[in-house]
């Protein structure tokens, strides 16, 4: 039962595979390419609107053909104990390769990580380097600024004084004619 559910699903994948290139290659289905596989019959019935239906009548197996599905195992190779042993080492062999592979991209991993932490670090140092000097930069001309207006205004003072002791003299060079 289970070989003819098989044998039946392969038959329809490859009735659909059929259907498909021959309604591509003939839009009319002539009658006799339906009917010839050896295992079963093919009987179109009417085209639908959505495709093409089909009628599948599957014919009893005959032992000819069940004794050619029928695939035997090659008989098994009686296994030393040096063959054994072999295959005991090349797993083991393999094993080890694999766990040494899995520790290199782990180191890998590992480097690549402190690579892109160190990067990160230097790049950290680098903007505080540079806003630091900025900021000293920064400063020094806010001092200079600074002390340029401290003196201008010195100076306009001393301008000042200079101009009141001036005026004081002419004001009291002016009562001394006056009077």
């Amino acid at each position: 039962m289970a070989k003819t559910a098989i044998a039946y699903k392969e038959k329809m994948k490859e009735i659909s595979v059929l259907s498909l290139i021959c309604s591509c290659l003939y839009p009319e289905t002539p009658k006799n390419i339906m009917g010839d596989f050896e295992d079963m019959d093919i009987k179109p019935i009417n085209k639908r609107a959505s495709g093409q239906a089909f009628e599948v009548i599957l014919k009893p197996t005959s032992p000819v053909s069940e004794a050619a599905h029928c695939v035997t195992t090659p008989p098994k190779k009686d296994l030393s104990l040096e063959d054994i042993q072999k295959k005991l080492e090349a797993a083991e062999e393999r094993r080890r390769s694999q766990e040494a592979q899995v520790l290199r991209a782990l180191a890998e991993k590992r480097d690549h990580e402190r690579d892109v932490l160190l990067k990160a670090m230097e790049e950290n140092n680098n903007f505080s380097r540079m806003a630091e000097e900025k900021l000293q930069v920064k400063m020094e001309q806010n001092e200079e600024n600074r002390q340029a207006y401290l003196a201008a205004m010195m100076e306009r003072l001393q301008e000042r004084e200079r101009r009141a002791q001036e005026v004081r003299r002419n004001k009291g060079l002016r009562e001394e004619v006056t009077a």
